[in-house]
C-alpha cells in the first residue's frame, strides 16, 4: 500500500501541467520541490534518511530569510517552549554538578522533592537503580531521567552528609513552575526593584504579585530590570505595559507584508502601578518583548530608560506546529513603538553570520563604552508623545541615560577564574561542607549581609587550585588583591543565593552595579549625567 501511494504521488507530481493553464510560478516551485523529494526517496542509489533531507531543505529555505525565522525539531521545540510555558513535568529541584555528582542547591518550594524530604545539599547518585554519579553522564541525560509525565514515579538514591549509606526516595512527578521573576526587593525605603529573565505565560501574574508585595513594604518608585532579558511572548509584554499606562494608550503595533496592519495593543487603564516613577534598566542583550515594554514607557514619557542600546529584535514570529512535534517560527510582521519607531535593526537576508556578530561589532566600534560612538541619521528621529523629547528608531531602544560598559570592572585573572568555573565550584564545595552551620548561624539575610565575611582560607584554596591546575595567576600584587576582593564579593552573593534565593543574591551583587546606582541617583533627585 505504501508503495502504491508513493507511486501515485510520483505520477501526480511528474504529470505535466496543461500547456494552456496559467501556471503560478509559486505553484511550479512547490511542485519542483516535491518532485525532487519523491525522486530522491524512490530512486537514489543508496538508502536516504528522507526525514533528515526534508529538515535540511526547510532549514535551508529559512536560512535565506531573516535571522529569526527558524525550524526546530520536536526535541528542541519542547526544550525551547518549556521556559515560556511557565512549567514542566519533573521532580522539582535546582541542582548543579560537583565532581560528576548532582548536588541539590534547593528543592522547589512545595514541589514533589521537598514533599518527599529531599533537602539542599543532598547528592542524587542514582535514578531508578541507574547510577548517575561519577559516570561522566551529561547534564541533559541526567535531566531526561529526572523529568517525566506528571503522576509517574521515580526512585532516587540519595547520599546525605552525616548519614551513612544511601537513602531511597520514591517521588511522584508533578508540574514544576518555571519562574520569570529572578528578584524582587526593596533597594532602599520607597524604591523597589524587580528583575525578570523573560516574558513567559506566567510573567504578568508573577510581576503583579511582586509589585503588590513591594507596595505593602512601602514601594513608591519602581526599577524594572530588563538587562539580559531576551524577550518572549508579545502578549506578556503588552499586559505588563498596560499596568503602567493610562487607558487607551498605544503599547505596540505590527505591520505585515506590504505594510498591512496586523493589529495593535492598547492599555486597559486599570493598571496596578499608574502613578509612581519608573526606571527601566536595559543593555545590549535586552531584546524583543523587553524592547516593546521599554519602548512603550519611553514613547509615553512614563519613565526613564537607563543603560545601553538594546539588541534590536523587532520581528514577529508565528509558530507553526508540524505533525511530528517540530515547529517553524516564521516572521510575519514587524513591531513598532507607539511613536512609530521600528525596533528591528538592519539585516541582510541570508547573512545570519554578520547579524550574530552585531553586538561584538558594536563593542569594537566603541558603542558600548561611549555614547558619542552611536550615530543616528535624522531620518530616524522621532518625538515622544507627551513631552516631545527626541528619540531614535533604526533598531533597538536607545536609553535616555547611557551607562557605559565598564571593561575594567574585572581583572584578566578574574575572567579566567570565572571562565574555568573555579568560582562556582569553590562555592559548591564550601556550601557542601558548611550549609548546615551557616543556616544555624545566620537566621535571616540582614544578619548575613552585615556580619558574614568570605573566609580567607576559601580564597587561598581557590587561587592555589587555579594556579596548580591551569597556571592561573596574577601578573602583579595589584591584580591579585583586586581579584581577591571581587571574587569574595561574588562568592558572598552565591552563598546568599544558596541559603535563601535569587533576590538575596541580587541585593548583594547589585550593591555596586553602575546601572542600578545610576537609577538610584535619578530617583533620589540627584542630577543625572547628560551622557
Amino acid at each position: 500500500m505504501k508503495i502504491n501511494i508513493a507511486l501515485a504521488l510520483t505520477l501526480l507530481l511528474l504529470s505535466p501541467l496543461s500547456a494552456q493553464a496559467q501556471v503560478d510560478p509559486r505553484e511550479m516551485a512547490i511542485r519542483k520541490l516535491l518532485q525532487s523529494t519523491v525522486m530522491i526517496n524512490q530512486m537514489y542509489v543508496d538508502t536516504v534518511n528522507i526525514q533528515r533531507q526534508v529538515e535540511d531543505a526547510i532549514t535551508g529555505m529559512l536560512s535565506k530569510l531573516d535571522p529569526h525565522s527558524q525550524y526546530t525539531n520536536a526535541k528542541d521545540t519542547k526544550k525551547m517552549n518549556e521556559p515560556l510555558k511557565g512549567n514542566f513535568d519533573g521532580i522539582g529541584v535546582q541542582f548543579n554538578m560537583l565532581d560528576d555528582t548532582l548536588v541539590v542547591i534547593q528543592p522547589v518550594s512545595k514541589g514533589p522533592s521537598e514533599k518527599a524530604g529531599i533537602v539542599a545539599g543532598d547528592r542524587i547518585v542514582s535514578v531508578n537503580d541507574t547510577s548517575i554519579a561519577g559516570v561522566k553522564m551529561s547534564r541533559e541525560d541526567i535531566m531526561s531521567r529526572l523529568r517525566g509525565p506528571k503522576g509517574t514515579k521515580v526512585n532516587l538514591g540519595v547520599v546525605r552528609r552525616g548519614i551513612k549509606g544511601v537513602l531511597n526516595f520514591n517521588i511522584k512527578r508533578d508540574k514544576i513552575p518555571v519562574n520569570s521573576v529572578d528578584a524582587a526587593y526593596m533597594v532602599e525605603p520607597g524604591i523597589g526593584l524587580i528583575r525578570f529573565s523573560n516574558f513567559a505565560a506566567t510573567t504578568h501574574a508573577e510581576v503583579l504579585q511582586a509589585i503588590k508585595r513591594l507596595q505593602q513594604q512601602g514601594m513608591q518608585d519602581l526599577i524594572i530590570d530588563l538587562q539580559g532579558n531576551g524577550g518572549g511572548y508579545l502578549g506578556a509584554a503588552a499586559e505588563l505595559a498596560s499596568e503602567f499606562l493610562p487607558h487607551g494608550e498605544m503599547i505596540v503595533y505590527t505591520k505585515g507584508r506590504g505594510g498591512v496592519s496586523m493589529g495593535d495593543y492598547r492599555s486597559r487603564g486599570n493598571g496596578i502601578f499608574q502613578k509612581g516613577r519608573i526606571i527601566v534598566l536595559v543593555d545590549e542583550y535586552s531584546a524583543s518583548a523587553s524592547e516593546i515594554l521599554a519602548g512603550a514607557i519611553q514613547d509615553h514619557d512614563r519613565g526613564t530608560i537607563i543603560g545601553r542600546r538594546t539588541f534590536g529584535k523587532g520581528l514577529v514570529q508565528r509558530p507553526i506546529d508540524l505533525e511530528d512535534g517540530s515547529m517553524i517560527r516564521l516572521t510575519i510582521a514587524r513591531y513598532y513603538t507607539p511613536a512609530g519607531r521600528c525596533i528591528q535593526k538592519p539585516y541582510e537576508k541570508g547573512d545570519s553570520k554578520t547579524y550574530a556578530h552585531d553586538v561584538v561589532d558594536r563593542y569594537n566600534r566603541g558603542e558600548l563604552t561611549n555614547a558619542d560612538s552611536i550615530h543616528f541619521p535624522d531620518s530616524l528621529r522621532y518625538k515622544t508623545l507627551k513631552k516631545g523629547r527626541t528619540v531614535y528608531g533604526g533598531g533597538g531602544i536607545m536609553p535616555d541615560i547611557f551607562v557605559p560598559l565598564d571593561t575594567t570592572r574585572y581583572t584578566r585573572m578574574h575572567r579566567e577564574l570565572n571562565a574555568r568555573s573555579y568560582i562556582i565550584n569553590a562555592n559548591l564545595h564550601f556550601m557542601d561542607k558548611n550549609r548546615k552551620k551557616l543556616a544555624q548561624q545566620y537566621k535571616d539575610f540582614e544578619t548575613f549581609r552585615r556580619d558574614f565575611t568570605v573566609p580567607s582560607s576559601l580564597l587561598d584554596h581557590l587561587f592555589a587550585d587555579a594556579q596548580k591546575k591551569d597556571s592561573i595567576k596574577a601578573r602583579d600584587e595589584s591584580e591579585l588583591q583586586k581579584t581577591r576582593t571581587d571574587v569574595a564579593f561574588i562568592l558572598k552573593g552565591l552563598i546568599a543565593r544558596d541559603l535563601w534565593d535569587m533576590s538575596e543574591y541580587y541585593q548583594l551583587i547589585y550593591a555596586d552595579d553602575p546601572v542600578v546606582l545610576k537609577a538610584l541617583e535619578v530617583l533620589r533627585g540627584v542630577k543625572a549625567s547628560p551622557n
